[in-house]
């Protein structure tokens, strides 16, 4: 397919490139898009090189593992034309799609394609991955390019799977509907209430839609990601789930993940580069245990190993231990003392000042100043008295 990255920003090149050659690729682009919506298979091929047998046959079967993603809308813009010589040239392209229902604003990725001119006519030769990469610096691969995608939908929810049962998937849309509104009673503000979930065959296939390592996904649950790399005001969040690591939690396990993830996708507008990671994965877990009845200790065990073995944290969690493929142990902490901390701020502060407070941090411009300023507004206090009230709240919660 055209559509190589996922939940990426597209080339940023203004405007589509000139010359009668670049307009009659376009025109081409625009009749696949259409083929794409209107699930026309021989148009969606006809710009392959007849002569490319292993790209037509790997384009017939990505047409037919989009049938069932609900597609709003399929556009391509040509960014970039560079003829290399009379017979061929290179196109950068930039493709936007919606998902009907689902998606405010185009997903946007982006493709370099090799063109050759055959009979009058240019015909896609060859496709690569755009310049620009995945979560992590890869190249990512959409979902349809991983196999058939089936798709289930639920109330607030659409969950898209490659290499899963109906029922299984299923059984994710159900969590993700009982997620939704657990999330909405928590967070005071507008959100979209749906979810799209995007369920691969395995870890593997999650690293893939990541552009990320398998390794450093192994034992995740589940990512969120966004358009623009997930900060701002994102139109086309996607909870990824890892089958292999879900499939092992319980039911409760797998409702406090979905609800962690929902958690995101609703505040995304209000996270920003300004937002640490203990505040917004903290709050994320705050949100998703919120009215379980669970206790510190069985919700933080690591944490509490660790105080009740007297090495109580110094300091709020920095953003590099929330690093994934490094010291489990270590990770589960800063999730915990994350939880804990805005536990705390609703504890002692409230419900409302906790999402005023984490509003206020990322409406700031920079990260520098951001948590001092929005605590002396919103919560009167400074970091270093609030870490030292964090500090005796988890001596009283997990001692």
């Amino acid at each position: 397919m055209l559509a190589v990255l996922l939940l990426v920003p597209g080339c940023s090149s203004p405007g589509a490139p000139g010359g009668s050659a670049a307009r009659d690729v376009q025109r081409t682009l625009d009749r696949r898009a259409a083929a794409v919506v209107d699930r026309d298979e021989a148009a969606y091929l006809a710009p392959i090189d007849p002569r490319a047998d292993g790209l037509r046959a790997a384009e017939r079967r990505e047409f037919a593992n989009l049938a069932q993603v609900p597609l709003r809308s399929w556009t391509y813009r040509l960014t970039g034309f560079d003829r290399t010589d009379k017979g061929r040239a290179t196109a950068r392209v930039e493709l936007s799609y919606r998902l009907d229902g689902f998606d405010s604003a185009p997903v946007k990725a982006t493709e370099k394609l090799d063109l050759t001119r055959r009979d009058g006519r240019w015909y896609v030769a060859a496709e690569s991955p755009g310049e620009t990469g995945g979560q992590d610096g890869g190249a990512a691969r959409q979902l349809w390019e991983q196999g058939r995608v089936t798709a289930v939908r639920g109330t607030h929810s659409l969950v898209l799977g490659v290499g899963q049962s109906e029922r299984r998937l299923r059984g994710i849309a159900n969590a993700a509907d009982r997620a939704v509104p657990a999330v909405d009673r928590a967070w005071q503000g507008r959100w979209a209430r749906r979810l799209v979930l995007l369920v691969p065959s395995s870890v593997d296939g999650m690293a893939s839609l990541l552009g990320g390592p398998t390794a450093g996904y192994r034992g995740i649950a589940a990512v969120t990601t966004g358009e623009a790399g997930g900060s701002g005001a994102a139109s086309a969040d996607r909870v990824i789930v890892n089958p292999d690591a879900y499939a092992v939690l319980g039911t409760f396990g797998q409702q406090i993940v979905l609800a962690h993830e929902s958690a995101h996708v609703a505040t995304r507008a209000h996270t920003s580069a300004a937002t640490p990671l203990w505040l917004s994965e903290g709050f994320a877990d705050w949100v998703a245990y919120r009215g379980t009845g669970r206790t510190a200790e069985e919700a933080a065990p690591e944490l509490a190993r660790a105080v009740r073995g007297r090495d109580l944290p110094a300091a709020l969690p920095a953003d590099k231990a929330f690093g994934f493929g490094g010291d489990s142990d270590a990770l589960a902490r800063a999730y915990e003392g994350g939880w804990l901390a805005c536990g705390l701020i609703a504890e002692e502060w409230g419900e409302e000042r906790l999402t005023a407070f984490y509003r206020a941090v990322g409406g700031h411009a920079q990260r520098e100043g951001a948590v001092e300023k929005a605590m002396q507004e919103e919560l009167g206090t400074t970091p270093e008295d609030f870490t030292v009230r964090w500090r005796e709240y988890l001596r009283e919660r997990l001692g």
